[in-house]
């Protein structure tokens, strides 16, 4: 898998491109849930839900059920969709609706309650409130602003580290971000000015960033992969722009599929610019198969789910003692205060947010 595609995959997993639905696993069923005493499970998902192979044999073989996994486009098309399906669902278990949607979720009935077998094991940052717990918390990213070392060193200019830093002269025609009426890292951007200047004062920022030459496009990967000096995607299609919203696990990735793989990785991530996302899965309401669907929850908050996915997803566990691997230590940063909001204020503010945010940079 190259480069493009592997980095691709890591931010569709909260971006706004359109996949059209596909299913894979061995299950044997044409849609819907799979049926009380059903061998079968099925697992509704974002496109760039991805398990080692090995890993979900394991499960299929100590549990007895079949796994089905339905990829059905972005993050936030995945959501709509099974809130306009939950009567009659495609699935028993959903995973992928973030702390931006998940309100929405909870909201429109989306999910019945289970507690997860291992709930307890989840780091306390992530666990929910007893009385909230219809979604077990997965995994978490933080979206930042990233870097372009070489063009920083070439320019002898210390790179941007903060949102205050952004609107200085001296980072003036550099930023290129994603529209976050239309891109999950987008909204997370937006969502971290919010959480840091106030519901008063993003606006005012937002002007200065405007003001200071800040590049709209439509997703992540046209940011990322074509827009950003610093990303092998970005090199190769000339892109002049040395500051990206993405992700502060980007710099492992761009590593991970270097030849050969560089000493350190060449993008930086400016950490004080950072919104953290969280991803739930849950239990559907009128799933068919509740009994599997509560099995394949208590996998994807097991031990063997979490050591595994973040080189699958390239985003970070959420279990006590689950395993960082080494790429991420080595070449990835710790982001020690990223911005956060309550999922409700999310819900209350999204829509009024985005519209005021379009009026003000994009028209």
């Amino acid at each position: 898998m190259s480069t493009t595609k592997k980095a691709t995959l890591t931010a569709v997993a909260v971006g706004l491109g359109l996949v059209a639905l596909s299913a894979c696993g061995s299950g044997s069923d044409s849609g819907g849930g799979s049926g009380k005493g059903s061998k079968d499970v099925t697992l509704v998902s974002h496109s760039s839900f991805n398990v080692s192979k090995d890993v979900l044999k394991e499960f299929e073989k100590s549990s007895g059920y079949k796994v089905r996994i339905l990829k059905d486009g972005d993050a936030g098309q995945a959501v709509n969709k099974a809130i306009l399906t939950k009567g009659n669902p495609q699935g028993d278990v959903f995973f992928g609706v973030d702390n931006t949607l998940l309100s929405r979720a909870l909201d429109n009935g989306l999910f019945q309650p289970y507690e997860a077998k291992d709930a307890d094991q989840v780091l306390p940052e992530y666990r929910l409130a007893k009385g909230e717990r219809r979604v077990t918390p997965v995994d978490s990213g933080d979206i930042c602003v990233n870097y372009d070392k070489k063009y920083f060193a070439d320019k002898k200019l210390a790179p941007p580290q903060t949102f205050a830093d952004l609107v200085k002269p001296a980072y003036k025609d550099l930023l290129v971000t994603e529209n976050a009426s239309t891109s999950s890292p987008g909204l997370g951007f937006v969502l971290g000015t919010a959480a840091k200047y106030g519901d008063d004062g993003w606006q005012g920022y937002w002007k200065k960033l405007k003001d200071n030459g800040v590049k709209v496009v439509d997703g992540w990967d046209q940011a990322y992969n074509q827009e950003f000096s610093g990303s092998a995607g970005g090199r190769k299609a000339k892109g002049d722009r040395p500051l990206v919203v993405s992700y502060a696990s980007s710099p492992p990735v761009e590593v991970l599929y270097a030849k050969p793989r560089p000493k350190a990785a060449p993008t930086g991530v400016a950490t004080g610019t950072c919104f953290r996302q969280v991803e739930y899965a849950g239990l559907l309401s009128n799933a068919k198969n509740a009994k599997g669907g509560k099995a394949l929850l208590d996998f994807l908050s097991g031990k063997r789910f979490q050591d595994d996915m973040p080189l699958q997803m390239f985003v970070n566990p959420v279990r006590k003692g689950a395993q960082v691997p080494e790429l991420f230590r080595k070449y990835g940063v710790e982001v020690d205060e990223p911005g956060t909001m309550d999922p409700k204020k999310i819900a209350d503010n999204r829509e009024p947010w985005v519209k005021s945010w379009t009026s003000l940079v994009l028209k």
